[in-house]
Protein backbone atom coordinates (compact mmCIF):
# COMPACT_ATOMS: atom_id res chain seq x y z
CA UNK A 1 0.00 0.00 0.00
CA UNK A 2 1.22 3.46 -0.59
CA UNK A 3 2.23 5.87 2.22
CA UNK A 4 0.88 8.91 2.42
CA UNK A 5 1.96 11.86 1.79
CA UNK A 6 4.22 13.69 4.29
CA UNK A 7 3.19 17.05 4.93
CA UNK A 8 6.14 19.35 4.09
CA UNK A 9 7.62 22.21 6.64
CA UNK A 10 5.72 24.53 5.02
CA UNK A 11 2.46 22.87 5.04
CA UNK A 12 2.71 22.62 8.65
CA UNK A 13 3.13 26.69 9.32
CA UNK A 14 0.25 27.51 7.09
CA UNK A 15 -1.48 25.41 8.97
CA UNK A 16 -0.36 26.55 12.35
CA UNK A 17 0.07 30.27 11.12
CA UNK A 18 -3.13 31.26 13.44
CA UNK A 19 -1.54 30.03 16.59
CA UNK A 20 1.92 31.29 16.08
CA UNK A 21 3.77 33.89 18.63
CA UNK A 22 5.27 36.91 17.02
CA UNK A 23 8.73 35.68 17.35
CA UNK A 24 7.71 32.54 15.43
CA UNK A 25 6.02 34.22 12.86
CA UNK A 26 9.13 36.40 12.01
CA UNK A 27 11.13 32.59 11.99
CA UNK A 28 8.46 31.28 9.25
CA UNK A 29 8.77 34.61 6.92
CA UNK A 30 12.40 34.17 7.46
CA UNK A 31 12.25 30.63 6.42
CA UNK A 32 9.56 31.48 3.37
CA UNK A 33 12.06 34.20 2.19
CA UNK A 34 14.63 30.74 1.27
CA UNK A 35 12.86 27.60 1.40
CA UNK A 36 13.96 25.34 3.18
CA UNK A 37 17.62 26.30 2.77
CA UNK A 38 17.30 28.91 5.64
CA UNK A 39 16.21 26.59 8.31
CA UNK A 40 19.55 24.60 7.12
CA UNK A 41 22.00 26.91 8.84
CA UNK A 42 23.09 26.36 12.21
CA UNK A 43 20.26 27.43 14.89
CA UNK A 44 22.34 30.48 16.22
CA UNK A 45 22.01 31.80 12.60
CA UNK A 46 18.47 31.16 11.82
CA UNK A 47 17.54 32.77 15.23
CA UNK A 48 19.73 35.78 14.23
CA UNK A 49 18.45 35.89 10.38
CA UNK A 50 15.14 36.39 12.01
CA UNK A 51 16.07 38.68 14.89
CA UNK A 52 14.45 35.96 17.19
CA UNK A 53 15.94 34.07 20.34
CA UNK A 54 17.41 30.30 20.18
CA UNK A 55 14.61 29.19 22.65
CA UNK A 56 11.87 30.61 20.06
CA UNK A 57 13.41 28.23 17.14
CA UNK A 58 12.97 25.54 19.59
CA UNK A 59 9.57 26.15 20.79
CA UNK A 60 8.82 26.62 16.77
CA UNK A 61 10.22 22.80 15.93
CA UNK A 62 8.27 21.47 18.91
CA UNK A 63 4.89 23.38 17.79
CA UNK A 64 5.43 21.89 14.67
CA UNK A 65 5.79 18.20 15.74
CA UNK A 66 9.39 17.51 15.98
CA UNK A 67 11.37 16.55 19.13
CA UNK A 68 14.03 19.27 18.15
CA UNK A 69 15.75 21.59 15.79
CA UNK A 70 17.89 18.45 14.43
CA UNK A 71 14.65 16.78 13.88
CA UNK A 72 13.13 19.86 11.79
CA UNK A 73 16.49 20.36 9.82
CA UNK A 74 16.31 16.47 8.93
CA UNK A 75 13.00 17.11 7.94
CA UNK A 76 13.81 19.95 5.62
CA UNK A 77 16.92 17.80 3.95
CA UNK A 78 14.69 15.06 2.82
CA UNK A 79 12.61 18.08 1.24
CA UNK A 80 15.96 19.65 -0.37
CA UNK A 81 16.38 15.88 -1.99
CA UNK A 82 12.92 15.72 -2.69
CA UNK A 83 12.92 18.93 -4.43
CA UNK A 84 16.12 17.80 -6.94
CA UNK A 85 14.66 14.13 -7.71
CA UNK A 86 14.81 13.55 -11.09
CA UNK A 87 12.17 11.47 -13.50
CA UNK A 88 14.17 8.08 -13.02
CA UNK A 89 14.36 8.09 -8.99
CA UNK A 90 10.85 9.21 -9.30
CA UNK A 91 10.12 6.15 -11.26
CA UNK A 92 12.23 3.49 -8.95
CA UNK A 93 10.60 5.42 -5.51
CA UNK A 94 6.79 4.83 -6.74
CA UNK A 95 7.46 1.05 -8.32
CA UNK A 96 9.13 0.30 -5.37
CA UNK A 97 6.32 0.90 -3.39
CA UNK A 98 3.55 -0.21 -5.83
CA UNK A 99 0.72 -1.95 -4.90
CA UNK A 100 -0.86 -4.77 -7.10
CA UNK A 101 -3.35 -2.25 -8.23
CA UNK A 102 -4.08 -0.60 -11.96
CA UNK A 103 -1.87 2.33 -12.57
CA UNK A 104 -5.29 4.04 -13.23
CA UNK A 105 -5.98 3.73 -10.38
CA UNK A 106 -3.28 4.37 -8.47
CA UNK A 107 -3.02 7.63 -10.40
CA UNK A 108 -6.61 8.77 -9.56
CA UNK A 109 -5.94 7.76 -6.09
CA UNK A 110 -2.79 10.17 -6.00
CA UNK A 111 -4.52 13.21 -7.88
CA UNK A 112 -7.30 12.95 -5.74
CA UNK A 113 -4.89 13.03 -2.28
CA UNK A 114 -3.49 15.90 -3.88
CA UNK A 115 -6.17 18.63 -4.36
CA UNK A 116 -7.65 17.72 -1.52
CA UNK A 117 -4.60 18.17 0.87
CA UNK A 118 -3.78 21.17 -1.35
CA UNK A 119 -7.14 22.68 -0.62
CA UNK A 120 -6.66 21.83 2.98
CA UNK A 121 -4.41 23.78 3.54
CA UNK A 122 -4.82 26.67 0.45
CA UNK A 123 -4.89 29.65 2.20
CA UNK A 124 -7.91 31.60 0.72
CA UNK A 125 -7.10 35.09 1.48
CA UNK A 126 -4.46 34.58 -1.07
CA UNK A 127 -6.23 33.29 -3.65
CA UNK A 128 -8.91 36.47 -3.44
CA UNK A 129 -5.85 38.82 -3.50
CA UNK A 130 -4.87 36.69 -6.63
CA UNK A 131 -7.64 37.44 -8.01
CA UNK A 132 -8.11 41.17 -7.41
CA UNK A 133 -5.07 41.37 -8.82
CA UNK A 134 -5.74 39.90 -12.14
CA UNK A 135 -9.07 41.34 -12.05
CA UNK A 136 -8.02 44.67 -12.14
CA UNK A 137 -8.47 45.99 -15.79
CA UNK A 138 -5.67 48.81 -14.98
CA UNK A 139 -3.30 46.26 -14.73
CA UNK A 140 -1.50 44.67 -17.74
CA UNK A 141 -0.93 40.56 -16.71
CA UNK A 142 2.06 38.19 -18.11
CA UNK A 143 2.08 34.66 -17.82
CA UNK A 144 4.80 32.26 -17.90
CA UNK A 145 6.06 28.87 -16.93
CA UNK A 146 8.61 26.03 -17.25
CA UNK A 147 9.22 23.51 -19.54
CA UNK A 148 6.56 21.35 -18.64
CA UNK A 149 4.34 24.06 -16.87
CA UNK A 150 4.83 26.89 -20.30
CA UNK A 151 1.59 24.37 -21.08
CA UNK A 152 -0.64 25.55 -17.73
CA UNK A 153 0.47 29.51 -18.83
CA UNK A 154 -0.72 28.78 -22.90
CA UNK A 155 -3.78 27.38 -21.01
CA UNK A 156 -4.31 30.21 -18.51
CA UNK A 157 -3.48 33.34 -21.06
CA UNK A 158 -5.97 31.48 -23.44
CA UNK A 159 -8.67 31.91 -20.88
CA UNK A 160 -7.96 35.23 -19.53
CA UNK A 161 -7.27 36.47 -22.78
CA UNK A 162 -11.59 35.69 -23.47
CA UNK A 163 -12.02 37.83 -20.37
CA UNK A 164 -10.70 40.56 -20.40
CA UNK A 165 -7.91 42.87 -22.29
CA UNK A 166 -4.18 43.68 -21.60
CA UNK A 167 -3.27 39.48 -21.13
CA UNK A 168 -0.02 38.24 -22.11
CA UNK A 169 2.14 34.91 -22.85
CA UNK A 170 5.87 34.92 -21.58
CA UNK A 171 7.14 33.63 -24.52
CA UNK A 172 9.22 30.31 -23.96
CA UNK A 173 12.28 31.14 -25.63
CA UNK A 174 14.77 33.14 -23.03
CA UNK A 175 16.18 35.03 -25.67
CA UNK A 176 12.41 37.11 -26.23
CA UNK A 177 12.56 38.30 -22.81
CA UNK A 178 14.54 41.40 -23.27
CA UNK A 179 11.31 42.51 -25.13
CA UNK A 180 8.70 41.42 -22.77
CA UNK A 181 10.54 42.91 -19.48
CA UNK A 182 10.81 46.30 -21.62
CA UNK A 183 6.93 47.07 -21.70
CA UNK A 184 6.34 45.51 -17.67
CA UNK A 185 6.10 47.98 -15.20
CA UNK A 186 4.68 49.12 -11.99
CA UNK A 187 0.93 48.94 -13.08
CA UNK A 188 1.89 45.04 -14.16
CA UNK A 189 1.24 41.74 -12.58
CA UNK A 190 3.48 38.43 -13.75
CA UNK A 191 1.85 35.54 -13.13
CA UNK A 192 4.41 32.26 -12.94
CA UNK A 193 3.81 28.46 -12.82
CA UNK A 194 7.67 27.12 -11.36
CA UNK A 195 7.68 23.28 -10.15
CA UNK A 196 10.24 21.31 -8.98
CA UNK A 197 13.58 20.93 -10.42
CA UNK A 198 12.56 24.78 -10.12
CA UNK A 199 13.81 26.62 -13.72
CA UNK A 200 16.40 29.23 -12.78
CA UNK A 201 15.91 31.68 -16.02
CA UNK A 202 12.51 31.80 -14.79
CA UNK A 203 13.90 33.04 -11.22
CA UNK A 204 15.77 35.98 -13.00
CA UNK A 205 12.90 36.67 -15.34
CA UNK A 206 11.03 37.16 -12.12
CA UNK A 207 13.49 38.97 -10.47
CA UNK A 208 13.89 41.52 -13.31
CA UNK A 209 10.46 42.04 -13.47
CA UNK A 210 10.10 42.87 -9.71
CA UNK A 211 13.32 45.15 -10.23
CA UNK A 212 10.69 47.13 -12.57
CA UNK A 213 8.23 47.47 -10.35
CA UNK A 214 6.05 44.47 -11.35
CA UNK A 215 4.28 42.52 -8.68
CA UNK A 216 4.27 38.61 -9.05
CA UNK A 217 2.07 35.75 -8.35
CA UNK A 218 3.35 32.75 -8.37
CA UNK A 219 1.77 29.11 -8.67
CA UNK A 220 4.27 26.16 -7.24
CA UNK A 221 4.66 23.25 -5.44
CA UNK A 222 4.46 21.87 -1.68
CA UNK A 223 8.08 22.84 -2.19
CA UNK A 224 7.90 26.08 -2.92
CA UNK A 225 10.17 27.52 -5.73
CA UNK A 226 12.99 30.09 -4.72
CA UNK A 227 10.46 32.50 -6.89
CA UNK A 228 8.53 32.85 -3.77
CA UNK A 229 10.99 35.00 -2.10
CA UNK A 230 10.28 37.96 -5.14
CA UNK A 231 6.44 37.28 -5.18
CA UNK A 232 3.49 38.78 -3.42
CA UNK A 233 1.50 35.93 -3.48
CA UNK A 234 2.41 32.56 -3.85
CA UNK A 235 -0.15 29.34 -4.04
CA UNK A 236 1.48 25.85 -3.22
CA UNK A 237 0.05 23.06 -4.52
CA UNK A 238 0.69 19.12 -4.15
CA UNK A 239 1.96 17.62 -7.23
CA UNK A 240 3.25 14.04 -6.18
CA UNK A 241 2.29 11.33 -8.46
CA UNK A 242 3.00 7.36 -9.63
CA UNK A 243 5.21 8.46 -12.37
CA UNK A 244 8.29 9.42 -13.72
CA UNK A 245 7.05 12.88 -14.07
CA UNK A 246 4.90 15.11 -11.34
CA UNK A 247 1.17 15.91 -11.54
CA UNK A 248 -0.12 19.02 -12.81
CA UNK A 249 -3.70 18.25 -12.31
CA UNK A 250 -4.25 20.44 -9.11
CA UNK A 251 -2.31 23.33 -11.06
CA UNK A 252 -4.66 23.16 -13.84
CA UNK A 253 -7.26 22.66 -11.36
CA UNK A 254 -5.91 25.86 -9.79
CA UNK A 255 -5.84 28.06 -13.65
CA UNK A 256 -9.13 26.92 -13.98
CA UNK A 257 -10.30 27.89 -10.62
CA UNK A 258 -8.90 31.67 -10.97
CA UNK A 259 -10.38 31.92 -14.58
CA UNK A 260 -13.83 31.08 -13.41
CA UNK A 261 -13.30 33.31 -9.89
CA UNK A 262 -11.82 36.56 -12.02
CA UNK A 263 -15.49 35.90 -14.88
CA UNK A 264 -17.74 36.00 -11.67
CA UNK A 265 -15.97 39.37 -9.91
CA UNK A 266 -15.98 40.93 -13.36
CA UNK A 267 -19.04 39.88 -14.88
CA UNK A 268 -20.87 42.58 -16.99
CA UNK A 269 -17.67 43.66 -18.65
CA UNK A 270 -16.33 39.86 -19.24
CA UNK A 271 -19.69 39.00 -20.95
CA UNK A 272 -20.12 42.22 -22.78
CA UNK A 273 -16.23 40.91 -23.93
CA UNK A 274 -17.23 37.29 -24.74
CA UNK A 275 -20.20 38.63 -26.90
CA UNK A 276 -17.93 40.81 -29.29
CA UNK A 277 -15.43 38.01 -29.50
CA UNK A 278 -18.11 35.54 -30.19
CA UNK A 279 -19.37 37.98 -32.95
CA UNK A 280 -15.84 38.29 -34.34
CA UNK A 281 -15.74 34.59 -34.36
CA UNK A 282 -18.79 34.52 -36.43
CA UNK A 283 -17.55 36.82 -38.86
CA UNK A 284 -14.20 35.09 -39.28
CA UNK A 285 -16.02 31.81 -40.21
CA UNK A 286 -18.54 33.59 -42.82
CA UNK A 287 -17.48 33.11 -46.21
CA UNK A 288 -16.65 36.11 -48.08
Amino acid sequence: MRQPVQTTIAERLRLKAAELTAAERKLMATLFANYPMAGLASITEFAREACVSTPSVLRLAKKLGFSGFPAFQERLRAELSAQLQNPIAKHDRWSADAPDTHILNRFATAAMENLSGSLKLMDHRSFDAVVALLTDRRRRIHIGGGRITGALAVYLTTHLQMARPEVTLVPAMPAMWPQVLLDIGKKDVVVVFDIRRYDARMLEFAASARERGAKLVLITDQWISPIARLAVHSLPLRIEAPSSWDSNIVLLFMAEALVAAIINAAWPETQARIRELEGLAESVRRPR
